[in-house]
């Protein structure tokens, strides 16, 4: 069975280490749009003790193990305890663009720090990979042997076939009959429209939505200068050899329109778009994210 270690450096794994409070924090906070009421109230089951770290409300404290053990623990309830995240991870050919680190290869290593960070919070956390479809559902649960089933079916994710982003969002809805964290990891590139249409159906159904968008620097940059032969990696045509500085522009101005396009609908959704190029470190843009989203009013 695959380890984190397989996925993450010492020096990552050291980094997402110091993320789990703040990790914590902004989960608790997610938990609370996403329940009626996570903290009231006599109906909730009792779910647990964990021990306390700073940053825990101390009214929260259980003082009856206190006095029998010396040591601070937390009470959590089944409705704190049970944020349901599912992590959608694009597999797509376009995916597997990349010079030096494939847009997959960064994208697959993001779900394993993501999966490794909510479930040292024990949360629980799901999986699915999509191209053409959606591939081998996993469900939200939470627990160390969870997280090395996760990283079973990471590491045997390989890329290839057409985006069809959106039909993959419509074919995982049914699957998720609970109010949760969808985190997508993708490149975004299908049709725009119909991608934010799925994306708001996800919304009115109450899901919080994070989306990690996956670019390569050369996508961005489009850095080309000799004649290049462009192939498409997901089947289809493939372009003949052409000159870059005689498409150059038009290919920034369609990214940039693009781009802003995806934008607005995310902010009209209220959808986290988080921006990610594979020359960055992982660990990286979650300390970035996070801490945003901390100190977010």
């Amino acid at each position: 069975m695959p380890h984190v270690s397989d996925f993450l450096s010492p020096v990552e794994l050291q980094r997402f280490s110091n993320l789990q409070v703040v990790a914590r924090l902004v989960v608790e906070g997610v938990a609370a749009g996403l329940h009626q009421s996570p903290h009231k109230g006599l109906s909730l089951d009792f779910a647990q003790h964990r021990a306390y770290v700073p940053g825990d409300e101390i009214r929260r404290l259980d003082w009856k193990v206190f006095g029998k053990t010396d040591r601070f623990y937390i009470r959590e309830y089944e409705e704190e305890t049970n944020l349901r995240t599912t992590i959608l991870l694009d597999s797509s050919g376009s995916m597997a663009y990349g010079r030096e680190v494939t847009k997959h290869h960064y994208a697959v290593r993001l779900a394993a720090s993501l999966a490794y960070l909510m479930i040292q919070q024990q949360d629980s956390v799901g999986m699915a990979a999509f191209d053409r479809k959606l591939r081998d559902f996993v469900p939200p649960r939470s627990g160390s042997g969870h997280l090395r089933l996760l990283l079973e079916q990471l590491k045997n994710c390989k890329p290839g076939g057409e985006t069809r982003l959106a039909q993959s969002l419509v074919d995982l809805a049914p699957r998720l009959q609970k109010r949760g964290l969808l985190i997508l990891i993708s490149d975004c590139f299908d049709n725009l429209k119909a991608l934010i249409a799925a994306l708001a159906h996800f919304r009115s159904a109450r899901h919080e939505i994070i989306l990690f968008q996956i670019w390569d620097p050369d996508e961005l940059e489009f850095p080309f200068s000799q004649w290049t032969r462009f192939e498409s990696l997901e089947g289809g045509d493939t372009f003949q050899t052409v000159d870059p500085a005689q498409i150059r522009s038009l290919y920034l101005k369609n990214l940039a329109e693009f781009r802003a396009r995806l934008e607005a609908g995310c902010q009209q959704l209220r959808i986290d778009l988080v921006p990610v190029v594979t020359n960055r470190p992982y660990a990286d843009i979650l300390v970035e994210y996070l801490a945003k989203r901390f100190q977010r009013p």
